[in-house]
C-alpha cells in the first residue's frame, strides 16, 4: 500500500514539473523593453476612419491628414492604417467630436468652437486680447496648456494633437475701417468669436467654414472672422473685397482625437509609437501649417482678386481692444460658476504666450 502511495506522489510531482516547464516555454519573459520579441508578437490590423470637414484639396487634408496617416502607417509597420473622409462625407463639422466619442468615426479632426458650451475651459485659448504672433505660438500654447490643465471635457476621447489657426482677421464685402463701419454688420463667426463680434456691435451668424462661401456669395452674411488662409483655401477672396487686419480678435483650435475603445484596443507598444510620432509631426508640420497657408493666401488675395488690405489706426485698435477685454473677466466668472479655475487657466495661457512669442517671433 505504501509503495502504491509513493508511486502516486512521484507521478503527481512529475506532472506538476512538466506543466510548469511547458507554461514557462509558452510565455516570453517580461523585460523593460517596450518592443516585444518579434516572433511572439501577435500583429494587429486596424483601418481607422478619420472624419473632417476640410475640402479634399485643402492642406489640412493633403499635408496634415495624409502626412500624419502615412507616418502612423510607417511607425506601426502597417498595422494601423487611416482612411480619410474629408468634406463632411462621414460627419458634419459640428458632429465630429461626438461622432468620435460614440464610434461613428474612429478619429476626428474639427474645431472645438463648432459646439460652443461643450468645451467651456478650452475657450480660454480663444479669448480676445491675448496676443499670438503666429500659429506656431498659438499651437504650442494650446497643446501644452491643454496637457497641463487636463480638462474633464476632453477625457471621453483620446486627444492626440491640438493645433490652431493663430491670429485671424476680418474679411468683408464692404470696407471696415472704424467701429462705426462694423455696427450691425452680419459676420460669420463660431464659438467665442461670436461673443467678440457682439462686443464690437456686429451681428454674428454661426455657421461652419464649409457653409461660409455660399453665405457670402448670396449676401446672407457680409463678412467672416477667420484666419487669412480661408481667402485661398476656401476661395473667400472670390466673394469678399476687403481684409481688415485684427490679429487681437481671433484664435481657433483644431483637435485630432481618437475613440477611446479604439485607442485601448491598440497594444501599448504601438500606442507609444503613435504618440511619439504624433508629437514629432506636431512640432515639424502641424504648428506651422496655418502660417504657411496664411502667407500664401494673402498673396493670392492681393494679386489674383485685388483684395484691399485695411490696417486700423492705433486709435481704432485701442477702441476695439477696450471693448473686447471684458470678455476675459466674463470667462473667469463663468468658469467659477461651473467650479472651474478660469483665472488660473487664463494666467497659464498668458505665461505660455509670452514664452512662445519670444521663441516664434
Amino acid at each position: 500500500m505504501r509503495k502504491h502511495l509513493n508511486f502516486l506522489v512521484f507521478i503527481s510531482v512529475l506532472l506538476m514539473l512538466l506543466v510548469t516547464t511547458l507554461a514557462g516555454c509558452s510565455q516570453p519573459e517580461a523585460t523593460g523593453n517596450t518592443e516585444p520579441a518579434g516572433e511572439n508578437v501577435e500583429r494587429i490590423s486596424l483601418n481607422l476612419r478619420l472624419a473632417h470637414f476640410f475640402p479634399a484639396t485643402h492642406p489640412a487634408e493633403t499635408t496634415l491628414v495624409q502626412g500624419w496617416a502615412a507616418l502612423i502607417d510607417e511607425v506601426t509597420d502597417g498595422q494601423v492604417k487611416i482612411t480619410s473622409y474629408p468634406g463632411e462625407t462621414l460627419l458634419t463639422a459640428a458632429e465630429i467630436y461626438d461622432g468620435v466619442q460614440t464610434g461613428i468615426a474612429d478619429i476626428g479632426l474639427s474645431c472645438f468652437s463648432y459646439t460652443r458650451g461643450r468645451f467651456p475651459l478650452l475657450e480660454v485659448f480663444e479669448l480676445p486680447g491675448v496676443v499670438y504672433n503666429n500659429s506656431k505660438t498659438a499651437s504650442k500654447v494650446a497643446w501644452e496648456g491643454i496637457k497641463a490643465l487636463d480638462p474633464v471635457e476632453v477625457q471621453d476621447t483620446k486627444l492626440l494633437m491640438v493645433l490652431t489657426t493663430g491670429p485671424g482677421d476680418l474679411f468683408t464685402k464692404v470696407p471696415v475701417k472704424t467701429l462705426e463701419d462694423i455696427q450691425d454688420l452680419e459676420i460669420r463667426a463660431t464659438g467665442l468669436s461670436a461673443k467678440t463680434l457682439e462686443a464690437l456691435g456686429a451681428t454674428p451668424v454661426a455657421m461652419p467654414q464649409s457653409e461660409a462661401y455660399e453665405a457670402l456669395s448670396k449676401g446672407v452674411v457680409q463678412g467672416n472672422l477667420s484666419p487669412l488662409e480661408v481667402l485661398e483655401g476656401w476661395r473667400h477672396a472670390e466673394v469678399t473685397d476687403y481684409v481688415t487686419l485684427t490679429p487681437f480678435l481671433y484664435n481657433t483650435l483644431f483637435f485630432v482625437t481618437v475613440n477611446l475603445d479604439v485607442w485601448n484596443s491598440i497594444p501599448p507598444h504601438l500606442q507609444e509609437a503613435i504618440t511619439e510620432a504624433t508629437e514629432n509631426f506636431f512640432d515639424e508640420v502641424a504648428i506651422g501649417l496655418w502660417d504657411m497657408q496664411n502667407e500664401s493666401a494673402i498673396e493670392f488675395a492681393v494679386t489674383e482678386t485685388n483684395q484691399e488690405i485695411i490696417e486700423l489706426s492705433d486709435e481704432e485698435k485701442t477702441k476695439w481692444i477696450e471693448l473686447v477685454e471684458p470678455i476675459q473677466d466674463e470667462f473667469i466668472k463663468d468658469m467659477e460658476a461651473k467650479g472651474l479655475d478660469g483665472a488660473g487657466a487664463l494666467q497659464l495661457v498668458k505665461e505660455l504666450s509670452d514664452k512662445y512669442n519670444e521663441i516664434y517671433e
